[in-house]
C-alpha cells in the first residue's frame, strides 16, 4: 500500500454527520469486518481488515453475505488482523482463564487467503510485531486485564508505523472505543489521544 497519501480508517462505531464526502475523497479507505460504516461513513472501500480468528471469521466465511457485500466487492485488499502464531501461543493460558472462549484462537487465515486468491485480491497479515508493540505501549495506560487489543487499534498502529516512513496523513472516524469487554478500550482511547496530541493521527469529526 502506498502511504504518502490521505488514509482514512473507518471503524464500525458512530460516524459523525457530514464526513462521508471527505472519506470517499481519501486516497485509501480502510473498513472492518462487515463494514457497518458504509452509508453515513461514505461508500469507498479499498481495504477490508478482518478478524481472522474465532466466531467473527467463521461467520464471514461461512455464508455469502460478507463475500458479496458492496464493500468487499470493491475492496482490492483483505487484511487479516490476527497473526496465527500470536493466537496459537495465547491458547493454553486463555483456555485456563476464559474457557468460554475455547474457539477464540481458531485460525481462519487460509479461508480468507483462498477467497482473496479466487477473487483477485491481495491478502496481507498484520505482523505479530504490531500486536506485541501495542501490548507494551498500552501498559503505560494501566489497562485492566484484557485478552487482546481491538482489531481497530491494531490496524491504526500498523498504518501509523507504515505511514510514518512516507509522510502519509492518517485520519480515523467511527471509533467510539467501546464494545467487547475483553478489549482494553479505555486504555486504547488514551493511546489514540496520545497519537493525536503528537500529530501522528487526527479524528475526522466534521467535513473538512
Amino acid at each position: 500500500m502506498a502511504v504518502s497519501r490521505r488514509i482514512i480508517i473507518v471503524g464500525n462505531g458512530p460516524v459523525p454527520e457530514g464526513v462521508a464526502e471527505a472519506i470517499d475523497a481519501a486516497d485509501v479507505v480502510i473498513r472492518f469486518n462487515d463494514c457497518r460504516s458504509i452509508g453515513r461513513g461514505g461508500e469507498r472501500t479499498d481495504i477490508v481488515a478482518v478478524c481472522n480468528t474465532g466466531r467473527p471469521a467463521l461467520a464471514m466465511l461461512g455464508g455469502g453475505r460478507w463475500k458479496t457485500s458492496a464493500a468487499v466487492r470493491q475492496a482490492r485488499e483483505i487484511w487479516c488482523v490476527r497473526t496465527a502464531e500470536v493466537f496459537a501461543a495465547m491458547r493454553p493460558a486463555l483456555a485456563a482463564r476464559h474457557p468460554d472462549l475455547d474457539d477464540f484462537c481458531d485460525d481462519y487465515t487460509l479461508g480468507f487467503e483462498t477467497f482473496a486468491r479466487a477473487t483477485g485480491r491481495r491478502l496481507a497479515v498484520v505482523p505479530a510485531a504490531v500486536h506485541h508493540a501495542l501490548d507494551a505501549a498500552l501498559a503505560a495506560f494501566d489497562p485492566p486485564p484484557y485478552v487482546v487489543p481491538s482489531s481497530g487499534l491494531i490496524v491504526i498502529a500498523h498504518v501509523l508505523d507504515t505511514a510514518a516512513k512516507a509522510g502519509g496523513r492518517v485520519s480515523i472516524a467511527g471509533f467510539g472505543h467501546e464494545g467487547w469487554q475483553w478489549h482494553p478500550f479505555a486504555a486504547e482511547r488514551r493511546w489514540v489521544d496520545a497519537q493525536v496530541a503528537a500529530g501522528r493521527l487526527d479524528r475526522l469529526e466534521h467535513a473538512r
